[in-house]
């Protein structure tokens, strides 16, 4: 009875990764908005039915690969991360490197994650954690950093008003002991990352910074010297 529990476990398994990758195909060409369950079924000669079973809907199997998507950029950035370096700023330079290689070798899943808005689809809970991994990676870079006496601010860095404390301490149980002035840096470090990446992938560097590989080099090495990481 285990065996059999087990193989059938596998084949689900596997046929699960079989409708993924359609999707995935699909994305590629027809784009997120146009996933279709039914084309899916079609291309791996299932019957709808079948399908459902593994994921009931459109928006079940949008957050299967949003969460894949999430995961496969944390795994970069932490993989990244792993290696011995002497100084904080070499991990931080190294990760945003990977973010960008990974973003490039799957443009389509990186729209997915960090395009345009879904119509319709409301990204659940189960998306946080996976979403998370990347900034949590770039956080303790700069808590490790904190706690070994590397980070020094250039220029005025006051401390956060209004709002600001409030949403900081959402991330200061990560990168503990770092004030919030520099917490604050990281975030918006963390924001012109993606927003470089997102130029690069959709077009919106064409004629200048294109290609971007000086330019992203040059970026992340400023944005870590603003953080402190000098």
């Amino acid at each position: 009875m285990n065996a059999g529990r087990t193989a059938r476990e596998r084949a689900r398994a596997e046929l699960t990764e079989e409708i993924k990758a359609a999707a995935r195909r699909q994305l590629a060409t027809e784009g997120a908005e146009s996933l279709s369950l039914r084309a899916i079924s079609r291309e791996l000669g299932m019957v709808s039915s079948a399908l459902y079973r593994y994921f009931p809907s459109r928006d079940d199997l949008l957050t299967a690969l949003i969460i894949d998507a999430y995961d496969a950029l944390g795994t970069a950035a932490e993989s990244a991360a792993a290696k011995d370096y002497e100084h904080p700023i070499q991990a931080w330079l190294a990760v945003c490197a990977a973010l960008r290689e990974w973003a490039r070798a799957n443009p389509h899943e990186y729209a997915l994650i960090y395009g345009s808005p879904i119509s319709g689809y409301q990204a659940p809970q189960a998306t946080v954690e996976p979403a998370a991994r990347t900034p949590i990676v770039l956080l303790r870079i700069v808590s490790r950093a904190h706690a070994e006496g590397w980070l020094k601010l250039l220029g005025d860095a006051p401390e956060p008003t209004g709002k600001l404390p409030e949403q900081l301490d959402v991330i200061a149980a990560i990168a503990p002991g770092v004030p919030h002035r520099i917490l604050l840096r990281v975030v918006i470090a963390w924001t012109q990352l993606f927003g470089m990446i997102s130029f690069e992938l959709f077009g919106q560097l064409v004629g200048t910074m294109d290609p971007a590989d000086d330019f992203y080099d040059a970026a992340t090495r400023q944005m870590a010297k603003f953080i402190g990481l000098s």
